[in-house]
């Protein structure tokens, strides 16, 4: 199967600091794919390279067969969206509204669209139905990351990357927004998800890549990365035990 995403030869500096040296990376339709790795690897950097957020960064980012070289929202109008660490959701606005933004720059106002893409959204999160008129700074941390993870829906994407989506969740939370990202992949959206909870993420995803100092050091699908001695030692916390 042909990628939908992949990255060429990815490059990001700050100043005289490379941050992301010669990054290389695919995503097949339907599929998860991961990058793991220590805090300040790179991986946000990574993932607002490829969106766009970083237009100093070289190399390449090609989507469903052409070249990436425009703006954010022509990323996202051709099918690409990015949930950032922060979320950065309008805390002043309701669920359903932050919602519709999530729309405007791939359905321009049309309502039908939006109305059903909004009820696929309610679908994989009824939390977020139930709280449709509530004002999204008031939700739980784990409901924000919903109504994250829902806004970026919205726009219908083809590749949806994940930056962090566990973070400064509880443990029962973070199960629950996995098990949703893995439903996520049986519509045939791609994931490009980084994360710091590599067990989780492994679990997860089809294929994986270790991040360290900006440089990709190990790739493989997720089950041989799981039981790779390296990866254990270093990221899944069994003292050199194999991971279950």
């Amino acid at each position: 199967m042909s990628a939908i995403l992949e990255v060429k030869n990815l490059c990001v500096d700050y100043g005289k600091v490379r941050a992301v040296h010669d990054a290389a990376i695919h995503v097949e339709p339907g599929r998860i794919a991961t990058v793991i790795g220590p805090n300040g690897a790179g991986k946000s950097t990574l993932l607002n390279a490829i969106m766009g957020v970083l237009p100093a960064a070289s190399g390449e980012v090609w989507f469903d067969g052409h070249v990436e070289k425009g703006t954010i929202a022509s990323r996202v109008a051709d099918g690409m969206s990015l949930v950032p660490e922060k979320r950065e959701l309008f805390a002043t606005m309701t669920v359903e509204d932050n919602l519709l933004l999530g729309a405007y720059v791939k359905l321009k106002g049309r309502a039908s669209n939006a109305d059903a893409m909004r009820a696929e959204v309610f679908r994989l999160f009824p939390r977020l139905e139930e709280r449709r008129k509530q004002l999204a700074g008031t939700l739980s941390g784990g409901e924000r990351q919903m109504l994250a993870i829902g806004r970026a829906l919205m726009a219908r994407p083809r590749v949806l990357m994940l930056d962090e989506p566990s973070l400064g969740l509880a443990p029962l939370v973070v199960r629950e927004i996995f098990h949703i990202i893995s439903a996520l992949r049986e519509s045939g959206v791609a994931i490009l998800l980084v994360e710091q909870n590599a067990r989780a993420a492994l679990q997860v995803a089809d294929y994986g890549y270790v991040l360290e100092t900006g440089r990709i050091t190990l790739e493989g699908p997720a089950t041989d990365l799981t039981n790779d001695p390296r990866v254990v030692n270093t990221y899944l916390g069994l003292g050199g035990q194999r991971a279950e």
